[in-house]
């Protein structure tokens, strides 16, 4: 009794300092200069594919485990070379998810120079060394009030240690890789991508928005963080949103992941909803597929998001997940008791994050392979007249089109080892040896990926890719 009663006072105490609790979110998106283009439409958010061979990657979420992970699927790109160039400079695209879209903002900014210092400026780094993550009554108030920390701590950390001011006009001037970084709209239950149709939506402008703020939304863990604001500017803007949104909107057989976006930026720019609330993309999709496969199901051609030049030009694609996800964990299950407290959180989130997971990364496979089949009929059905139009090379092969995606995970690497990897936890303060047992492990699953091996040797690369895979085998059953 003496417990519960200290309990209860706790949480009283708590409960009326949270009344007090000031929490800093004010929205820093400002509004669109002139007006919105009047072919805004989902999926206009366009990848500047260069030549036949299309190369995206997608990097989850997990703090700084996921990381590291990713960043050595970087390094393994950096080391697979293809004709003259490597394939990490033939990346055309890269979305990223919470700790994911750390390592894809600052690649977007600094394209390959990135591998030389991402290590030290912010894996080996405390990023939670502005956070508060203890226990107490000023955290529990503050929680109450909307989240123990707010946009005074960790955009202001990344801004100062990784992206120093730089916005989303920085990515803008290289269309080469597009980067994506994925929130989720807890009203509206959906994707929230920072990319050009979701501002044209809000009729805010994309280029003057920090980077930070975009990677913090992204990483911003309910409770631990407050929700990230955006603020809607429905009166700046000249034009309504194309009939095409409404249409898929009252289509009762509307993709439901295609309707609820199509719902959310209709209530963006009616006026219906002022401020959108964003918290950590995995809450949605922990691997960032669903834009993508938004942008296609939203296409009203055979070959969209692709343009008709591209989509006569593409010979091989592969989309490269790094899947940093946790597996199953804790000791509870061999008890009658449990899981409690902390446990019983965790357990719940990595539950609903796990369902969604699985449901994106089905959607998108599905949709993948229904778009190389739609891909396929259209550029053998052209006509010799569309083929010359379209830039057809000479003896060209209408069927030469293949799509592939590689899932890059923990479980790959033997049980072992997945073991080591996953009891790594999923915060934004890794011990060093961590870090690098994490950056060698997402280098080794690549390396020794069939699909990706399969892939490069068919773009015409691949022979020392071959020999450190088997080197890589050969060590691991030693």
């Amino acid at each position: 009794m003496k417990f519960i009663r200290k309990i209860a006072a706790l949480a009283a105490l708590a409960s009326v300092l949270s009344s007090c609790a000031s929490i800093q979110n004010e929205p820093v998106n400002q509004p669109f200069a002139g007006r919105v283009a009047p072919s805004l439409m989902l999926g206009s958010d366009d990848i500047a594919y260069g030549d036949d061979l299309v190369v995206k990657l997608a990097f989850s979420g997990g703090g700084t485990r996921a990381a590291a992970f990713s960043y050595g699927v970087m390094a393994e790109l950096e080391r697979t070379r293809v004709g003259s160039t490597s394939m990490l400079d033939r990346i055309d695209f890269v979305s990223g998810v919470s700790g994911g879209s750390v390592l894809a903002a600052y690649y977007g900014l600094k394209k390959r120079a990135a591998l030389v210092d991402f290590r030290e400026r912010f894996l080996l780094r405390d990023a939670e060394e502005s956070l508060n993550t203890g226990v107490s009554v000023l955290s529990i108030s503050r929680a109450l009030a909307g989240g123990v920390n707010d946009s005074t701590q960790f955009p202001r950390w990344l801004d100062a240690n990784l992206f120093q001011g730089a916005t989303f006009r920085e990515f803008r001037q290289d269309r080469r890789p597009l980067i994506w970084i994925n929130a989720s709209d807890i009203y509206n239950r959906t994707t929230f991508v920072f990319g050009t149709t979701t501002f044209s939506a809000l009729c805010s402008d994309l280029s003057s928005y920090p980077i930070a703020d975009a990677v913090a939304a992204s990483a911003a863990v309910p409770v631990l963080f407050a929700p990230v604001v955006i603020k809607s500017y429905p009166e700046r803007c000249g034009t309504k949103l194309p009939e095409r949104i409404e249409r898929v909107r009252r289509d009762p057989l509307a993709p439901p992941m295609l309707k609820a976006f199509a719902d959310a930026m209709t209530r963006y720019r009616d006026g219906s909803m002022p401020y959108v609330k964003l918290l950590d993309g995995g809450l949605v999709d922990n691997f960032g597929l669903s834009g993508f496969t938004i942008e296609r199901l939203s296409s009203e051609t055979p070959y969209g998001p692709l343009t008709p030049q591209q989509a006569v030009k593409l010979r091989r694609s592969i989309f490269i997940l790094a899947d940093a996800g946790r597996g199953p964990a804790g000791d509870w299950v061999h008890t009658v008791e449990g899981p409690r407290g902390a446990e019983l959180v965790m357990a719940a989130a990595d539950t609903a994050i796990d369902a969604s997971v699985r449901a994106s990364f089905t959607a998108f496979e599905a949709t993948m392979a229904q778009w190389q089949s739609e891909l396929v009929r259209w550029r053998c059905g052209l006509s010799a007249e569309q083929r010359r139009q379209y830039g057809a090379p000479a003896n060209w092969n209408c069927q030469d089109v293949k799509f592939s995606t590689a899932r890059i995970a923990f479980d790959q690497l033997g049980p072992e080892r997945a073991k080591l990897l996953n009891a790594v936890p999923s915060r934004f303060k890794l011990p060093p040896e961590q870090v690098d047992l994490l950056i060698a492990a997402g280098s080794d699953a690549l390396q020794t990926n069939a699909i990706y091996r399969e892939f490069v040797t068919s773009v015409g690369g691949g022979s020392r890719l071959q020999a450190r895979a088997g080197a890589t085998r050969a060590s691991a059953s030693q």
